[in-house]
């Protein structure tokens, strides 16, 4: 029953709900597909027997008329996510052979709406990345291929496992998180819907932290529907995480498919770049086409200090990590290479443990943390994030939601950009202004380029209004049909 693989998360739920097939059924299908796709690296952990027994005892809980909203669905689970007595190393060596002994709350949240694990996906070290290829377990390959090419193409990052899982139909939908633009930016390379919550909607507990300002858990999945079921369960106050929002969790779905007549859709002039390809600016326009037919209201708006928000972004989020990252130095978990004293011991354990490109954030982070450097960079960063936090609410006094694109190009080969650090950070430039404002975001599929690769575009929402982002990226879907699935040859 291969076929079981390709159906939606709302297509499998309605299945597994009418007793078509079972979960368990559904779930082994997803482990042979797993086992069949070892080539794309998407998953580090594979947990078959514990998914048959999670699927066993939602097939228990459906016939006694006890099921949850996502009873039996089998999903991937970012590797960021602390997932009770299974392996969570965050990418890293120096947390190899972690089991932690407690769940994080959006996978508790998960489980107990019923859901099925198949395992723990890849993802940059640490989720400082954007293209896969800082994971200690090695780089994802994207299941989609250059028309004509055979060049293994990143399927994003910091989430290139969940989002590379996704699109191979390996799992029904999966968590990931976003700290620049690590869900956004897969879901853009690899053809799948990913959508990045309101600060705080989402627990950050039990997430491995990277920088806590900026981190947000959020879904991956293969339509906009989907996203807004998984979110419903993700989200939810949690009163272990001081950051966490207590506001009610509406039914994200109901959203989906409703009028956006009268809404309006601010498209900001300046994410018109240089040197932005033909392209991306022409699926924009296209963009903006298909909401006006959908009855949407389009006005230019200015985000003035957008130019700002990649250098502001690379100050916060290295310096929060170099705060975050100095508890681990072999002491308690994970990796511990021995010195000749407590000091030398430190030292090898992170010089062991921690891949280049953690390194290099742990280095700027202290660099502007330190003193005399602190005000010039750290304080000047901050007071630049409150200025583009500004720039949206004086937007949101014309418009209800923007249309930008998500990433600046489709996805490129591997190495393509790994020895300069500058250029993939370039990728994060249409979303990082996201997260430095706590707001929701959304990438949906639009299109193809010339090469045959997935394109996406974003939506940006009010604080706490994703519902509006669920009806505008129902009606991007519904205009774009795009159905395009990658050819396989994994």
């Amino acid at each position: 029953m291969s076929d079981l693989t390709g159906l939606t998360l709302k297509a499998a739920l309605d299945g597994l709900a009418a007793k078509r097939f079972s979960s368990e059924e559904i779930t082994r299908a997803h482990l042979g597909a797993i086992e069949g796709s070892r080539a794309l690296n998407a998953f580090v952990v594979e947990t078959p027997d514990k998914a048959v027994e999670m699927a066993r005892a939602s097939d228990a809980r459906r016939a006694r008329g006890e099921a949850g909203p996502l009873d039996g669905a089998p999903l991937g689970i970012k590797d960021l996510f602390c997932t009770e007595g299974v392996e969570s190393t965050a990418g890293s060596m120096i947390l190899r052979g972690f089991k932690p002994t407690y769940e994080s709350t959006v996978t508790s949240h998960l489980w107990r709406d019923g859901a099925v694990m198949l395992g723990k996906l890849n993802m940059d070290e640490f989720a400082m990345g954007s293209s896969n290829e800082t994971s200690a377990w090695g780089p994802v390959i994207n299941p989609w291929r250059s028309a004509g090419g055979n060049a293994a193409l990143t399927p994003g990052g910091s989430s290139g496992g969940s989002a590379s899982a996704v699109a191979a139909e390996l799992c029904l939908g999966a968590t990931a998180t976003d700290t620049g633009g690590s869900i956004r930016q897969p879901a853009a390379f690899t053809g799948t819907v990913g959508v990045k919550p309101t600060y705080g909607r989402c627990s950050r507990w039990g997430i491995v932290a990277f920088a806590s300002s900026l981190d947000q858990a959020g879904p991956m999945a293969r339509s906009v529907e989907d996203t807004a079921i998984l979110l419903t369960s993700m989200a939810g106050h949690d009163p272990k995480d001081s950051t966490s929002i207590d506001a009610g969790v509406p039914d994200f779905a109901s959203f989906c498919g409703k009028s956006v007549k009268g809404l309006r859709v601010g498209i900001p002039k300046e994410y018109r770049v240089d040197g932005m390809p033909p392209e991306i600016d022409a699926l924009w326009e296209q963009g903006i086409a298909w909401l006006k037919d959908a009855g949407c209201e389009i006005v230019e708006v200015s985000l003035p200090h957008t130019k700002y928000a990649l250098p502001a972004y690379y100050i916060v989020a290295p310096a929060e990590a170099s705060s975050n990252l100095a508890r681990y130095d072999g002491m308690r978990y994970g990796l511990r290479v021995d010195g000749a004293n407590l000091t030398e011991t430190y030292e090898q354990t992170r010089a062991q443990g921690f891949g280049a490109e953690v390194k290099r954030r742990i280095l700027i982070g202290t660099y502007v943390l330190s003193a005399g450097y602190y005000d010039a960079y750290y304080l000047k960063a901050l007071k630049v994030r409150r200025r583009i936090a500004d720039d949206f609410d004086q937007a949101w006094l014309t418009c209800d939601a923007l249309l930008t694109p998500t990433a600046p190009s489709a996805a490129f080969a591997l190495g393509d950009k790994s020895d300069d650090p500058v250029a993939m950070y370039l990728n994060d430039i249409f979303t990082v202004t996201v997260n430095l404002a706590g707001l929701p975001g959304m990438s949906v599929p639009a299109g193809l380029d010339a090469q045959g690769l997935p394109l996406g575009l974003q939506l940006i929402g009010r604080n706490l209004d994703e519902g509006t982002l669920f009806s505008l990226g129902s009606a991007l879907e519904k205009a774009a049909d795009f159905r395009a699935k990658p050819a396989k040859w994994w």
